[in-house]
């Protein structure tokens, strides 16, 4: 190699370092909340409460829950994770761990704006029970009024995986005909028929949110497979009608299987950042392990 090309090479390798480094320093700057599970269930990093919380019926969901994880249904295993430990759901139960908003979800009534990222690990047709599995819920204080979620379909085979935003029910389903008997079309969704989930590998899937409750612009939301956008929510007036701050983070409704690295960003990312996002090595706590970007509030 003559010392030109020599040159040339350090060159490229010095700006790809340092398109990384700055692709890097935009997400530290935009991460609101990170869940590692590696040192017990409460968030690493947040902006509001980082305590995990649990609720198994309504009176304990409007008492603010129960702080921590009460058996062992739902637990974190050592070393199993995508990044260290993991939380895993051991069989469908009504227990649902849930992480309070409090500036973590960023629900906003004139205009939020978010990315949500999560590492699943299943099979779905061998782990799953019988009906809807939902992995991540964003809910508020009405399903009525709003209601975000991923989910495994119920009786399909292979169960078809989808992201769901879905807004004030008169908007989305005035006949009130209901979620599973409307046309997939008429349902404001994202849904992948053949989704890479499986047991022996890890699957990260990320949504963003737009310009929801925006007035006078068009929303948008997507989804991600491993740093790849599968499909976009278009063309739907997405207004929701929570009221302040009643919004869950809610993990693990009649789910079965291993779940790691949550994580919350308080903007859209573009499609180059959620690839460099996937491709972390230690996952989000690369993005604060040496300087965090702000202190987690107990």
């Amino acid at each position: 190699m003559t010392t030109f090309s020599f040159r040339i090479l350090l060159l490229f390798v010095a700006v790809g370092g340092t398109g990384k480094a700055q692709a890097t320093a935009t997400l530290s700057q935009a991460l609101r909340f990170h869940a590692s599970f590696d040192h017990g269930p409460n968030a690493d990093f947040a902006r509001g409460d980082r305590t995990l919380y649990t609720f198994a019926n309504a009176q304990q969901r409007a008492q603010g829950g129960v702080v921590g994880l009460p058996d062992s249904t739902i637990k974190i295993t050592k070393g199993s994770g995508r990044f260290g430990d993991a939380l895993l759901f051991t069989k469908k139960n009504p227990i649902k761990p849930f992480f309070r908003d409090g500036g973590n979800v960023g629900y906003s009534s004139t205009d939020w704006n978010g990315t949500f990222s999560v590492w699943l690990r299943l099979s779905p047709d061998v782990d799953l029970e019988p009906g809807y599995s939902d992995p991540l819920q964003l809910v508020g204080n009405d399903g009525n009024k709003g209601f975000i979620f991923l989910e495994f379909d119920k009786d399909t085979k292979p169960r078809h995986f989808r992201f769901a935003v879905r807004p004030l029910i008169e908007l989305w389903d005035p006949q009130r005909v209901g979620w599973t008997d409307l046309p997939y079309e008429k349902r404001p969704m994202v849904q992948v028929e053949r989704a890479p989930f499986s047991q022996a590998r890890w699957t990260q899937v990320v949504f963003s949110l737009e310009r929801i409750n925006a007035k006078n612009t068009k929303p948008v939301a997507k989804m991600y497979l491993d740093g790849q956008l599968q499909g976009a929510i278009e063309n739907w007036d997405l207004t929701f009608g929570w009221a302040p701050d009643s919004a869950l983070l809610v993990l693990g409704s009649a789910y079965v299987g291993f779940l790691d690295d949550l994580a919350v960003f308080d903007r859209a990312l573009t499609d180059s950042e959620v690839k460099t996002l996937h491709q972390l090595a230690n996952g989000v706590a690369d993005l604060y392990q040496r300087a965090p970007p702000t202190p987690a509030r107990k």
